[in-house]
């Protein structure tokens, strides 16, 4: 039952902590790509992955990590998109990740556009304190494409062994 519960929290709290941080700071911790490989080995080794399926889910991620990297080095996307990106891939494995780089892509192709249509209008005085905002609002900063991201990863997880491997009725409420 704990693994189950690793199953359904720990990627989508993941993927909401890389969304909202990238949203209010513009930055995606290393710790949020840490705990996705540290959790992809451990919840694999503890649900019985096989060591050809783990290599495969790695050989993933680390394509992943190279085209994400080529995209950070043309000022692309941010360091910590990259590795989000690679992250993702690494638990969804061949199977699912084109279908994640679709959703992540059309998701982030209107985050950008929502984005300059905000940019273009003046923020009213009472939501210019807020720094984030102002951040956000900014026609210089960047797209926090971590939304887009995590976006594409929780519309992706549901379809993945790592959920059709939880034993729901073991949270059925009698």
């Amino acid at each position: 039952m704990i693994i189950d519960l690793a199953r359904l929290l720990l990627f989508p709290a993941l993927m909401a902590f890389a969304a909202s941080s990238d949203l209010f700071t513009m930055t995606i911790s290393n710790r949020v790509s840490l705990l996705l490989v540290a959790g992809f080995f451990v919840l694999a080794a503890l649900g019985g992955m096989d060591l050809q399926a783990m290599l495969s889910h790695v050989g993933c991620g680390l394509t992943v990590l190279v085209a994400a990297f080529a995209c950070f080095a043309f000022g692309w996307v941010g360091g910590g998109d990259a590795k989000v990106a690679a992250g993702v891939a690494l638990w969804f494995g061949f199977g699912h990740v084109l279908d994640y780089l679709l959703y992540a892509s059309l998701f982030g192709g209107a985050l950008t556009l929502l984005l300059l249509q905000f940019r273009q209008w003046p923020l009213p005085n009472a939501l210019g304190r807020q720094a984030w905002l102002l951040r956000l609002h900014d026609r210089e900063t960047g797209i926090p494409y971590g939304i887009a991201l995590a976006t594409g990863g929780l519309m992706i997880y549901p379809q993945t062994e790592w959920i059709k491997a939880v034993d729901l009725a073991r949270f059925a409420i009698i």
